[in-house]
């Protein structure tokens, strides 16, 4: 059996963690942060551990020194690696950082070397913008890949398990010319985070992306070729014709399309089967994407889960068939349930009836 997450936090990094500040700040009560740290830890699961222990950091360091004795802690760490051990200390800043911004920023510099700042620099976002996106366009341009990319990363105004931006969610404008700088980045690890920045965009301003994209995309490298595609994809599920276009997965009207599910029943922990086949009736070779939108059954109605089926090149006259199949299970973001669940075949953004299939859960 898999090592429970929360376990990433546990008696052995409070351990690590006390020798490490007493290291940093020789007057360190490591005892008494010991004692804070572990009580009560076992019973909680991993982010509540980290807020544990940020609790007892609270507890245990200097008022007015603490960002410092942690950047000293963090700049002694340089070339170990890090992990989750870091993950109370990202906790902390995120509380603490607006107390003091230039040293805050300082850590976070530091930080995101050895695990991630993405969370706990969107509380500078909010609390020192002008400072702190000041310092980001700095480190846009930063020796590390680490530090590139927390500029786009922890700028993306709807990251995952992070604070929204709600200033950038009303106006992505301040994080465009970041993201324009990094666009070309030579680490695909950047990239990709530029990418998932233009994603969280587009969900509340489509036009900005989609003006972005046909600009990158011209006498664009395979590379950016991919970030642009790949920061569309909220608008491509959606089948948005404008960013199918840009992919050159245009033509709708001249595709014949059918498609069909099986079985009728099915059983949590069955597989249901799609059959999708497209033609090209059109005179130009044609470029398809085929994705089933499948209409889960929820306690109250349904929510549509678009799941990519193909992409296929077609000259004129050529016809494909695709079949995929679907697990159903319970995921961590997805709970199944018991009813009829009509499919969709959605096909360069056309789309028509594919099927159904009754789940018994």
């Amino acid at each position: 059996m898999a090592e429970p997450f929360k376990n990433l936090i546990g008696p052995a990094q409070v351990d690590w963690l006390a020798g490490r500040l007493s290291a940093a700040w020789a007057a360190f009560p490591a005892d008494e942060f010991r004692r804070k740290a572990k009580a009560g830890l076992a019973s909680l699961e991993l982010k509540a551990r980290a807020r544990h222990l940020a609790d007892a950091l609270e507890a245990t360091l200097p008022q007015k020194q603490a960002l410092e004795v942690l950047i000293k802690l963090l700049q002694a760490e340089q070339g170990e690696g890090g992990g989750f051990r870091y993950l109370a200390i990202s906790e902390f800043l995120e509380r603490r950082g607006p107390d003091d911004v230039e040293q805050a920023l300082r850590a976070n510099y530091e930080l995101t070397q050895r695990f991630t700042s993405e969370f706990c620099i969107r509380t500078l976002i909010l609390s020192a913008p002008e400072r702190t996106m000041s310092a980001l366009t700095k480190w846009a341009g930063d020796p590390s890949e680490h530090v590139r990319r927390l500029v786009s990363e922890g700028t993306r105004p709807r990251l995952p398990w992070g604070r929204q931006l709600p200033p950038f969610i009303a106006d992505p404008s301040p994080v465009l010319p970041l993201l324009e700088r990094l666009k070309d980045d030579e680490s695909e690890y950047v990239r990709r985070s530029v990418s998932n920045n233009l994603n969280d965009i587009a969900k509340d301003h489509p036009e900005v992306v989609l003006k972005i994209a046909k600009a990158w995309l011209v006498k664009a490298s395979p590379q950016r070729k991919r970030l642009v595609e790949h920061g569309l994809r909220t608008l491509l599920k959606r089948g948005d014709a404008r960013a199918l276009a840009l992919i050159g997965a245009h033509g709708a009207d001249s595709l014949r399309v059918t498609g069909k599910v099986s079985p009728a029943r099915v059983k949590l922990g069955d597989r249901v089967t799609f059959v999708a086949t497209v033609r090209n009736d059109g005179k130009k070779l044609l470029h398809a994407v085929l994705e089933a939108r499948v209409h889960f059954v929820k306690v109250k109605g349904t929510s549509v889960k678009p799941f990519r089926l193909a992409r296929v090149d077609l000259k004129p006259g050529q016809e494909v068939a695709i079949t995929r199949s679907l697990e159903l299970q319970h995921r961590s973001i997805r709970r199944l349930f018991t009813g009829v669940h009509e499919v969709e075949l959605q096909v360069n953004g056309a789309r028509s009836p594919m099927g159904s299939f009754r789940l018994e859960v």
